[in-house]
């Protein structure tokens, strides 16, 4: 198979198709007596399974395995297959720490805080906390108060005081503070509540989209061990 029949094939380039062989992406070649690279349907798998990785390992990661695979270090091939899965299952259980915290807040609507911001004595009364506790919350980055020019005494406006009164009812429910800072940073990164629960809904699908990639890899990884099995003497003794 010519280079250019298979860079039609995915509308790539030529030297895309060259340049992934350099990178160990496709197994080597072999030249014809005109010199040009002889692509076979080996070949034609390895870029499939390479195009199919990329989606739900991303482009280093997707390379990486297929050079394992490449060499026949099918081993570290599975270890770097796992890492995928071990970093999107913890990624998962993320969005859902913070999806159920988001549910499990009262819909009463914290009362605003009018005038200048509060103290932390000011502030711990309004919650029914000690002192020390917000102070704990400002050290887990569940809080951020400003801080007097004057005095250096900590401040704390209303967004702040919304935070509080946020983590003290997640605490109130068993939540451990980690996973109240994580449900705060996301909270200021979406930009509110609303905005937020918008943010968890597109966060699910992207994580359903790139566990249905991870699959049509694996899919097509298994396809192209099938024929490195057929091609290669030993190779099925060494996979």
């Amino acid at each position: 198979m010519r280079p250019i029949d298979l860079a039609r094939e995915h509308e790539l380039s030529a030297q895309a198709i060259r340049n992934y062989e350099d990178a160990g992406i496709l197994p080597p070649t072999e030249r014809s007596e005109t010199g040009y690279r002889d692509y076979t349907p080996l070949h034609a798998q390895a870029l499939r399974t390479f195009l199919a990785l990329r989606g739900g390992h991303g482009h280093q990661q997707a390379m990486e395995i297929m050079r394992a695979t490449n060499r026949g270090d099918t081993e570290s091939a599975y270890r770097l297959i796992d890492a995928t899965h071990v970093t999107l299952l913890a990624e998962r259980d993320t969005r859902t720490e913070v999806a159920t915290a988001l549910g499990s807040l009262s819909t009463t609507t914290p009362t605003p805080v009018n005038g200048r911001p509060l103290t932390v004595g000011e502030l711990a009364r309004r919650l029914g906390v000690h002192p020390a506790t917000l102070r704990t919350w400002e050290t887990e980055g569940i809080l951020r108060p400003e801080r007097d020019r004057a005095t250096g005494y900590r401040e704390y406006g209303p967004d702040c005081v919304r935070d509080a009164e946020i983590a003290r009812q997640l605490r109130r429910g068993g939540y451990l503070l980690r996973q109240v800072a994580q449900f705060i940073e996301s909270l200021r990164e979406a930009g509110g509540a609303d905005a937020l629960s918008a943010f968890l809904d597109s966060w699910q699908d992207r994580l359903t989209t790139r566990s249905r990639n991870l699959l049509a890899g694996a899919a097509q990884l298994d396809t192209y061990l099938t024929l490195l099995d057929q091609t290669e003497p030993g190779a099925a003794e060494e996979r």
